[in-house]
């Protein structure tokens, strides 16, 4: 049975709300896909869901002709990877952007399920999507700061300085070295030493780098937070 216009309208109306609420919540972070490309991507899902289920209803009984009302939904689905990997930004050894790139995606399922009618999975979707994203955030940073220890990490020449020398400093300087671990640079001759700390440093461990920075050989250190190997 084909759907009335008004129908089809509240259909497009509903999943483009539900994927720009979604939207939002990863504008307010500033990520790379944000409200009107998560908003657009629902229209479009719901729209393909739309024309792939109602779209086609004028053929059929013609002759030799059948019809899958899912085969354009699936290709939503699988098309949608391009447009996540667009929001996917390596930098370094960091990548950026897959919490967006699966927001996106799910975006997209919200929209097919809208664009067929299941208004109530949508909205359990989305409300659940929204709970992932925003009210799961707290909880893992809390986790994070458990998997994370304090650590500095030093560019040294290998020709000019060993590993050992660095721990010197940072044991001199009263912080407890917990592991020391070496990291390929990517640079001929060029070592990363990552030393990881017991505790965070009580005080400002700007003078440890600094004292670091005043051996021969060490081309930088600094300080952070990494998850030990």
């Amino acid at each position: 049975m084909p759907l009335t216009t008004s129908e089809v309208v509240l259909r497009l109306a509903v999943a483009t709300l539900c994927a720009g609420v979604v939207g939002l919540e990863r504008e307010r972070r500033e990520a790379a896909a944000g409200l009107r490309t998560h908003a657009l991507v629902g229209l479009a899902s719901a729209l393909a869901m739309v024309c792939s289920a109602f779209g086609f209803s004028d053929v059929l009984g013609t002759p030799n002709v059948s019809l899958d009302p899912s085969r354009i939904a699936a290709q939503v689905i699988s098309g949608i990877g391009f447009l996540g990997a667009g929001t996917i930004i390596v930098q370094r050894e960091t990548v950026r952007g897959l919490t967006t790139a699966a927001s996106v995606w799910a975006v997209a399922a919200i929209g097919i399920a809208v664009g067929g009618g299941l208004y109530k999975p949508a909205l359990a979707a989305t409300a659940l999507a929204l709970t992932v994203l925003a009210a799961l955030r707290p909880f893992e940073k809390r986790l994070a700061r458990r998997w994370y220890k304090p650590a500095i990490t030093a560019l040294y020449d290998r020709a000019q300085i060993s590993v050992g020398a660095l721990v010197t400093v940072v044991d001199s300087a009263g912080l407890q070295v917990e592991r020391v671990s070496l990291v390929e640079s990517g640079i001929p001759d060029q070592g990363k030493a990552e030393i990881i700390l017991a505790s965070s440093p009580a005080k400002d461990a700007q003078e440890t780098l600094q004292a670091l920075m005043d051996l021969p050989g060490v081309r930088h250190a600094s300080f952070g937070e990494i998850i030990p190997p």
